[in-house]
């Protein structure tokens, strides 16, 4: 492309981590284009984690559960009008790929695997299980505009954010987000609780999540013997969270979204990798950063990319086999940096 693009977008409208991990695109493209504006097409629902983001021009929110067709065919009236240079698609399913494809922009980039692909200008190769981190895939959507260095994602939360959890961090503290959509993704919660009972007891230890998460944290305190956590599920907004996660001895996290989280603010993190496997490319970037993993081999692992509601040999072993002793090396060694 050879002039500057005035107007670009940038769609993702998947998951919290997803969300979280795109930004890394918003980075790289306002560094290189730092008078372009950049609109940013999310779910309804995340947009909370983009408050105040101060490369973002329009924050565009599409609503999927409410008539999700006809709001797809509002967006793409709404894209259409906004007449972009540039629209860059991070997903690689058909409403979005519909969107790209017809958007009337000039420039229309995405992978390859879209159904809408052939209404691109650009693709992309989109390969899992090579070690490929999802920033460096994202990043090849844009690379014939900047080049093929990948940005770190960044969330930027306010002075309010820090100012709120400021009462949290008067003393040493950990953080633990036992949750994940998926069962098979998740550490299981009686393995959280023989970890906080083995923490050091000048830690204090924060217990995080969104509001479905309480009534989980409250059973892991309830079996809690020598440390007692407090639980922060629904008490703390996205970006709260992640402003506490900065200023954390360790987090401590499954493969879900609490990771990016402190990807996006370079927060010290102990990631758990039950059934999937770091080589899909959702490791954390932290500077640093542990990943813990069960140390016997298994046929059965990984059993899918994004985790199952259910073991399906019935043993769960590639989280059951990973020792508590693994998760407190971390902090040792962090302790000691």
């Amino acid at each position: 492309m050879k002039s500057i693009p005035q107007r670009i977008l940038v769609i993702q409208t998947a998951f919290i981590g997803d969300v979280i991990l795109a930004t890394s695109l918003l980075e790289k493209l306002h560094h290189t284009f730092p008078k372009s504006k950049i609109d940013y097409l999310i779910r309804k629902g995340n947009e909370s984690l983009v408050f105040n983001h101060p490369f973002i021009n329009e924050l565009i929110i599409w609503n999927k559960q409410d008539s999700k067709y006809r709001s797809l065919y509002q967006l793409l009236k709404k894209i259409r009008a906004s007449k972009y240079d540039v629209v860059i698609n991070t997903q690689r399913f058909g409403a979005t790929g519909m969107l790209t494809a017809f958007s009337g922009a000039p420039v229309r980039s995405g992978f390859a695997k879209n159904p809408f692909s052939l209404g691109f200008t650009h693709s992309a190769p989109h390969e899992i299980g090579n070690g490929t981190h999802e920033v460096e895939r994202n990043q090849k959507l844009i690379a014939f505009l900047t080049d093929s260095e990948y940005a770190l994602p960044k969330l930027y939360p306010s002075s309010t954010d820090f100012d709120l959890i400021s009462q949290y961090s008067q003393l040493p503290f950990v953080t633990i987000s036992p949750s994940s959509v998926w069962f098979t993704k998740q550490y299981p919660m009686d393995k959280w609780v023989d970890l906080i009972d083995q923490l050091p007891s000048h830690f204090n230890v924060f217990l995080l999540g969104g509001p479905g998460d309480q009534k989980q944290n409250e059973v892991v305190i309830s079996k809690c013997k020598t440390n007692v956590p407090q639980n922060l599920a629904g008490k703390l907004r996205l970006l709260q969270s992640a402003a506490l996660m900065r200023t954390s001895k360790m987090n401590y996290v499954n493969d879900s979204g609490p990771l990016h989280l402190c990807s996006a603010m370079n927060a010290p993190v102990t990631s758990v990798f039950c059934s999937t496997v770091p080589e899909f490319g959702f490791t954390p970037l932290s500077s640093i950063h542990y990943m813990v993993e069960g140390k016997q081999k298994l046929d059965c692992r990984p059993c899918g990319l994004h985790g199952l509601k259910k073991c399906p040999k019935g043993h769960f072993k590639c989280a059951n086999n990973i020792e508590t002793k693994q998760l407190l090396n971390s902090l040792n060694h962090n302790s000691e940096l």
